[in-house]
């Protein structure tokens, strides 16, 4: 471990190009990975060549550059197989991100199976691109959306999870790590109490994916999504896996090329999954420079980076905590790398443009989880989110910074 903190850390970010430029004249420290993340060299290079040296529409072509772009997106749905220990490559979905992933299913197995009567379980936590969609969904279809509370922590409340667990419960769906609050869901175990009550999984996936292992097989979830953006790739590019035999009954969400066998005006004939998911022409350089992105991280290892952003996590923590006048919030025990806080008497807006002056890139507001923000009280938080190219000294610059904002608001 001290090997990684004190060697390797420094070594990997010599592959972000963007690390290395100054903010304002200072060096910069960015902590807005829960945001969007930044990017390796080898994706770059991976899209770069892809339209300098062979691109071309991919799939149905005989000749080379199509050929040649085909075998790369193809092998980025299963490097995304991989990265996920799903069973098929079949059941890898490219769309544009989390959010789309999880309309599709919102859209295609939700209004097919979820009739007025039925519930749908979510938890207090959860990002609006995981309530809007289910909200649109009962409003369609008469089903009643439920929410699993959460402590003052941020902790979701076990007991009241299952609670409201029912044989009314069609779906649960759940977020892995709380973007708002870094706290990482016990999803293997509400995987199992959600099936034994006859209900499907989903879950988002967008905060966990970048930060640590995922195998949805041991996870025992019925779909999974992730965004490549947060994952250290290009942006409008993620994958949705869902179990083949729920895929390959869903209707189609989206009609067009690819995602049919046959088309005649009297009656269309869909493609196999995944191109049923898959209309029209796809995001090519970009879903090849996903795939380079996944192999990055799984070259580093995804349990040295999680080992690692733990401890990066548990310093950043202790120095924050020393500051008069700052609160955390979210302080649960099992948490990703990720700290929201407040200071007294200061909007986190005004802090934020102060720590920018100083080269320090944090997120400030609702973060997209208004509800959260309700439930603390809270009109929005300061946020610095954390990856496995952050280090001790930036986590002191933070704090420093910090200090400072508070003393220009004596």
């Amino acid at each position: 471990m001290n090997h990684v903190k004190t060697f390797e850390v420094e070594a990997l970010r010599k592959d972000f190009p963007i690390l290395a430029r100054t903010v304002h004249g200072k060096p910069l420290v960015y902590l807005d990975n829960g945001a969007s993340a930044q990017k390796p060299r080898c994706m770059i290079d991976a899209i770069r060549h892809v339209y300098e040296q062979e691109y071309a529409n991919v799939h149905r072509a005989a000749h080379e550059l199509s050929a040649a772009c085909t075998d790369k997106f193809e092998a980025a749905r299963r490097t995304v197989q991989r990265f996920l220990n799903a069973p098929e490559d079949r059941e890898v979905i490219f769309v544009r991100g989390t959010t789309e992933a999880i309309n599709l299913v919102a859209q295609t197995w939700g209004r097919a199976n979820v009739k007025a009567g039925d519930e749908i379980l979510i938890t207090a936590m959860e990002h609006h691109s995981n309530i809007v969609p289910w909200q649109m969904l009962c409003e369609a279809s008469g089903a009643r959306l439920v929410v699993a509370p959460m402590d003052d922590t941020g902790t979701l409340m076990l007991p009241e999870f299952e609670k409201r667990l029912s044989p009314r419960t069609k779906l649960l769906a759940c977020v892995h790590v709380s973007n708002a609050l870094g706290t990482v869901n016990p999803i293997e175990w509400m995987a199992q109490k959600a099936h034994a009550v006859g209900a499907l999984v989903m879950v988002d996936g967008a905060q966990a994916a970048p930060h640590q292992r995922i195998d949805v097989q041991k996870l025992g979830v019925d779909f999974y999504a992730f965004s490549g953006h947060k994952a250290f790739g290009p942006t409008g590019i993620g994958a949705l896996w869902g179990r083949a035999e729920l895929l390959e009954a869903m209707p189609p969400w989206q009609g067009g090329g690819e995602m049919i066998k046959s088309v005649k005006f009297e009656q269309t004939t869909y493609n196999v999954i995944p191109h049923k998911f898959e209309a029209g022409t796809p995001n090519i350089a970009d879903t090849i420079g996903l795939g380079a992105s996944l192999e990055y991280l799984m070259g580093i290892g995804l349990d040295a980076i999680e080992a690692y952003e733990h401890e990066l996590l548990a310093y950043a923590t202790a120095k924050l905590g020393e500051i008069p006048g700052l609160r955390i919030v979210g302080t649960s025990q099992n948490k990703a790398g990720v700290i929201s806080f407040v200071l007294d008497g200061i909007h986190s807006a005004d802090a934020g443009m102060i720590l920018d002056e100083q080269g320090i890139a944090v997120r400030v507001g609702q973060h997209c989880a208004e509800p959260v923000m309700d439930f603390f009280k809270l009109h929005g938080t300061i946020r610095a989110s954390f990856a496995f190219y952050n280090t001790m000294h930036e986590a002191d610059a933070l704090a420093a910074g910090i200090r400072k904002v508070q003393e220009l608001f004596k």
